[in-house]
């Protein structure tokens, strides 16, 4: 796996010798764990309580290239000490298929705040859901009017005043030609030197590649096909290309495609930086081969053992060992008493972090005492312009706490119990077939898993402790494999 370092100090009393001790450590968690270091990014005298941090801010831009898979940290506050942002990014980071590592904690610290990141994401997310169906019905609307709703504009078109497409008499002859060339044998390569040698040039103003050929020959916009989402409307858009040479073009291009790899969705390995050697303490990591009549095999197995074979670690079935670790952390949330438990935890972790809104708050309460204290004394006939004075002064105050109150909850929202609790429950009827919603489940529940020959011992993200599963309780419920090879022998 492909890995970078991030590294931090952020006082006058840390200097570059607290880097260095940071990056050593890295360096060497990398090199136990067979990770290779793609590059560094160093913030230097700047606290993690704000993202504010040049390199942080780039490394979190770069995951989008897909140019490595984990972050490597020395603690976890290196990455983030505010818990908003570190839910934030870290999300950013999962939709790019990056993972946040601590190579001096393979047992989170802080296990019941990845709860509290895991929820206010969860909550971001359906907030965000919920503008996203406002926003499509608007986009929809706009559909069913063929008119253009933002994106990639084809070459070849353009819009109107109302954002209806045109046919645009520059690029257009270009698209036609495009496809007659590959009808006639040329391949995309060709056409792509073609077009940029002709000064041809996509909306965004840059040469044309070979993917951006190759999605233009498969455009069904060009034979005056609107489509948007599910809405499709036949002639919502002028002609280019005569649907008699799209179809050629589609034949040939169904032709010369490649034989289609392996599907991805087996190499997932979700137990990745949660499933630890119980011998050495390296991650394990997943691995396929092939056995007798070609068939494809994946396991997990101990990085010592794969880098430096100085590990007696035996391999594990993927799908047998990603089983066990789903049935236990359902039985986990099964259990109300220990969701009740974590949900106060959570509760007490958010009272933790927020100074902020508990002084608000008391401020409010002592400003709403002092204004019945008043109102008390006016009832009793006790008014004079000082009096009045005051009052005003105090439900002005009290406004404005009020605001500051609102607009905390809206940046750093206090989740109630109540809710806490009902998000724990959606996870009860999750369907597991589904490889997301097992990446979420273990991603949220499960801090660590550590792997021995006879036994497993489990930790979830909540203040109970580990749980050892022996290999006679396993075979009770599963078929044996935790002491198998993986790969039988051919």
């Amino acid at each position: 796996m492909k890995a970078v370092i991030y590294a931090r100090y952020s006082s006058d009393t840390q200097t570059e010798n607290s880097i260095e001790g940071q990056l050593r450590e890295c360096k060497e968690f990398a090199k136990k764990n067979g990770f290779k270091i793609f590059t560094t990014y160093i913030d230097r005298a700047f606290s993690a309580k704000t993202d504010n941090r040049p390199q942080f801010k780039k490394m979190i831009k770069d995951s989008s290239k897909k140019l490595f898979d984990v972050i490597i940290v020395w603690k976890l506050d290196r990455f983030a000490r505010n818990r908003y942002d570190s839910a934030h990014y870290k999300a950013l980071l999962r939709k790019n298929g990056v993972k946040v590592v601590s190579a001096t904690e393979p047992i989170s610290e802080d296990s019941t705040g990845i709860l509290l990141e895991s929820l206010l994401e969860g909550y971001a997310e359906f907030f965000s859901a919920e503008l996203s169906e406002k926003v499509k019905r608007g986009m929809t609307e706009n559909a069913l009017k063929c008119k253009w709703n933002g994106g990639g504009m084809p070459i070849g078109y353009t819009v109107d005043e109302d954002r209806h497409f045109k046919i645009d008499e520059s690029t257009a002859p270009y698209v036609l030609e495009s496809f007659k060339r590959y009808d006639n044998g040329e391949k995309i390569i060709d056409i792509v030197r073609w077009l940029n040698d002709c000064g041809v040039q996509t909306y965004r103003l840059k040469p044309v590649s070979f993917n951006s050929v190759g999605r233009m020959l498969k455009n069904r916009s060009y034979i005056g096909e609107y489509r948007y989402a599910t809405t499709v409307i036949p002639e919502g858009v002028p002609e280019i290309v005569p649907v008699d040479l799209f179809d050629r073009v589609q034949a040939r291009l169904a032709k010369n495609k490649k034989a289609p790899s392996r599907h991805k969705a087996e190499d997932d390995y979700i137990l990745t930086t949660k499933l630890f050697c119980g011998l050495c303490s390296a991650f394990m990591f997943g691995e396929s081969g092939t056995g007798s009549a070609n068939k494809v095999y994946h396991y997990y197995k101990c990085a010592t053992a794969k880098k430096f074979r100085a590990c007696k670690k035996k391999t594990v079935k993927k799908v047998w060992m990603e089983d066990i670790i789903i049935n236990l952390t359902l039985q986990f949330l099964a259990n109300d008493d220990i969701l009740d438990v974590t949900a106060e935890s959570i509760l007490e972790l958010q009272r933790q972090e927020n100074i902020t809104l508990p002084m608000l708050q008391k401020q409010l309460a002592e400003t709403e005492r002092s204004i019945e204290h008043m109102l008390n004394a006016i009832q009793q006939g006790i008014l004079t312009s000082s009096t009045k004075k005051r009052l005003d002064e105090l439900e002005a105050t009290k406004g404005d706490i009020e605001v500051k109150i609102l607009q905390e909850e809206i940046e750093e929202p206090l989740l109630t119990k109540e809710q806490i609790l009902f998000w724990f429950h959606q996870f009860r009827g999750i369907d597991v077939s589904v490889k997301e919603n097992r990446q979420w489940l273990i991603d949220t529940f499960v801090n660590a898993i550590y792997l021995y020959d006879d036994r497993l011992v489990i930790t979830f993200n909540n203040k109970e402790g580990a749980k050892t599963i022996t290999l006679a309780e396993i075979e009770s419920t599963f078929s044996s494999d935790i002491s198998s090879s993986a790969v039988p022998n051919a």
